[in-house]
């Protein structure tokens, strides 16, 4: 069973946090909160985390994995390039619960991008989630924490319950907004929105 680990997003837990970045540089799956729901941490680079991030999930190998990062430098690490548009909209909405769609940088591994050739990244709103990337020294997967088809899980409760078993620790920092999921913009081409979450499409559109 999975180690809980809780943490006051006013007042964060040093130690909580470093146990649970340490888990994630060992290869393993942390469920984390976001500003959104609870998602499912592990480190992009490490093949077998990410196979074992899939199988937990049971998400299918043709979809792609969203990365979170701390930083617009970790984006211009994953990014093959950076559209003009980008830099208003991560100036406008980062943090913030907005996706972006950039080519993928040559290093992102295919099981991340599901060999689509783009990366899909977010600078999250959340403290937790910031903290818990820079101890862990890499951007993190940020896929929703529930098994495909069921609900997303807004509290560390609902992450037990759907997992069980798997993860080596949940980070339980109290309920999650469990507002819309991310807007999800495209860049990689004709600038399109994916999907309209908790941003209106046309605040995003007025952008582009």
């Amino acid at each position: 069973m999975a180690v809980l680990l809780r943490v006051d997003p006013q007042r964060l837990s040093r130690a909580a946090i470093e146990q649970a970045a340490a888990a994630i540089r060992r290869g393993q799956v942390v469920a984390i909160p976001t500003d959104t729901v609870y998602g499912l941490a592990a480190d992009p680079f490490q093949p077998a985390a990410v196979a074992a991030l899939r199988r937990l999930k049971r998400r299918p190998e043709k979809q792609p994995v969203l990365l979170l990062v701390e930083s617009l430098r970790q984006v211009e690490r994953l990014a093959s390039r950076l559209p003009e548009s980008f830099h208003r909209l991560a100036a406008r909405f980062w943090p913030g619960p907005l996706t972006i769609v950039l080519p993928a940088a040559a290093r992102i591994p295919e099981r991340i991008t599901a060999g689509t050739g783009t990366v899909a990244v977010r600078l999250p709103g959340s403290r937790v989630t910031r903290e818990l990337i820079r101890a862990a020294r890499v951007p993190l997967t940020g896929t929703s924490a529930n098994l495909s088809g069921r609900p997303a899980a807004e509290s560390a409760a609902q992450v037990r319950e759907q997992f069980p078993s798997g993860l080596a620790a949940i980070v339980d920092a109290g309920p999650a907004p469990g507002r819309a999921p991310s807007t999800l913009v495209d860049l990689t081409g004709e600038p399109r929105i994916l999907r309209e979450g908790a941003i209106p499409a046309a605040d995003v559109l007025c952008l582009l």
